[in-house]
């Protein structure tokens, strides 16, 4: 598709009023992902350093970031980090290393997707898209789904209005996708879930069976979770996770 059939697409566009940050040393990237996605309804600003993002963070409302790895002065994993201490926006990484252990870094520390250069700036735009889709229909950005209640297991309290995963009365922050995955897990306590049902879950894309986003995820709620010797999700070998219910 090109860039003039991308423009002249006929549906519906929930984008509008989102504001994205792009972070990248590269002009020419950031030029590129600001077209595209301006097309698209979102509204953007841009960063050539780590520093120049940090401070846009601060002074911006900014809905989701995407962050160079390899940037001057402040890189991607270091703003990453940053941003995880108090907040909890969507971010992907986009950058040249494109290594499995390079993307488990990335996730493991908190990102929420992971886009390798050179990329098609059409997928970027889908991947922001389908970030955006999941993780402010959860809720933060006015509570779009109209979900309603709280679910309950063991001592874990997860309230669908707030999006908040509570134990006694202290709140478990969570990613987006931890969230999905989390409600998932508390509205079928004791079912064993496969790493497909888990992924399109958390994700919202087709499971790849090679993808480690999983066994990250799963990595990040269990060192969430677990304390006082209390295992909360338990590996069934060969067939998936589950929560336990006691």
């Amino acid at each position: 598709m090109t860039l003039k059939e991308y423009e002249q697409k006929d549906e519906e566009n929930n984008t509008m009023g989102y504001k994205i940050l792009i972070a990248d040393d590269e002009a020419e990237i950031r030029d590129v992902l600001h077209l595209y996605l301006e097309k698209d309804g979102y509204e953007t600003y841009e960063a050539a350093d780590g520093m120049e993002a940090m401070g846009l963070l601060k002074k911006e409302p900014i809905d989701l970031a995407i962050l160079d790895i390899m940037m001057p002065g402040l890189d991607g994993y270091r703003v990453l980090r940053n941003i995880r201490e108090s907040n909890n926006i969507p971010v992907i990484i986009l950058s040249a290393k494109s290594s499995d252990s390079d993307k488990i870094l990335g996730l493991d520390l908190g990102a929420d997707d992971y886009i390798t250069k050179p990329f098609v700036p059409l997928e970027a735009v889908a991947r922001v898209n389908s970030n955006i889709r999941r993780f402010y229909a959860l809720g933060a950005k006015g509570n779009r789904t109209g979900a309603t209640g709280e679910l309950a297991v063991r001592d874990l309290r997860l309230d669908l209005e707030a999006c908040l995963l509570c134990r006694d009365g202290e709140t478990i922050e969570l990613t987006s996708v931890e969230y999905k995955i989390m409600k998932l897990f508390m509205e079928s306590p004791g079912k064993v879930f496969t790493k497909q049902q888990l992924f399109e879950q958390g994700w919202e894309e087709a499971y790849m069976a090679s993808d480690n986003n999983i066994m990250v995820c799963i990595s990040k709620l269990r060192a969430k979770l677990d304390h006082d010797g209390k295992e909360y999700i338990k590996t069934i070998r060969g067939l998936g996770y589950r929560l336990e219910k006691e």
